[in-house]
């Protein structure tokens, strides 16, 4: 059984100032907390086809392939190689612009957890929340880094710094 998140914010920042922190796609670590470094591989800096390994701090991976891309608009990755029992896990990243200083980012994404019925189990009550968790902190980072450009540690910042990046 496939599980599917939905996870927005709306980033005081311009569409575009986001899109080129997301676009800085070996540049994930800047903006999440679980991630220790994210080197590409291959040659293709970002776009369809471009690949980084993810290491978290815990030191698991997982490789991200962008599978599709729309400049300045959206991008979904397939994530492979994990360690993770997952069957299958992808998401997608929208930048809409709401004015000229503020935009929405939608997280979409659709996992699904091995060992049959214990993993459709685990993945609703447990799988499931923790995701949504590390998604809702990825683009509260996203938001962070986007308007301070300050570089997170292992954790996001209080409330009320994070406040002026929120809408």
């Amino acid at each position: 059984m496939a599980h599917h998140l939905i996870t927005v914010l709306k980033i005081n920042a311009p569409a575009d100032k986001v899109w080129d922190v997301l676009d800085d796609y070996a540049g994930v670590e800047k903006f999440s907390i679980g991630i220790d470094k994210s080197p590409l591989i291959g040659d293709k800096k970002t776009g369809l086809g471009a690949v980084r390994h993810c290491i978290f701090h815990d030191q698991t991976s997982l490789h991200e392939e962008i599978v599709e891309y729309k400049e300045h608009k959206s991008f979904k990755v397939v994530l492979s190689n994990f360690t993770a029992p997952m069957k299958f896990m992808h998401a997608a990243f929208n930048v809409e612009k709401i004015s000229e200083t503020s935009c929405k980012v939608t997280m979409d994404m659709d996992f699904e957890v091995k060992f049959g019925l214990l993993g459709k189990l685990l993945g609703k009550l447990v799988i499931g929340r923790l995701i949504k968790r590390v998604n809702e902190d990825l683009l509260l980072g996203l938001a962070y880094y986007t308007v301070t450009g300050k570089t997170l540690a292992s954790e996001l910042p209080s409330k009320e710094e994070l406040a002026p990046a929120l809408v």
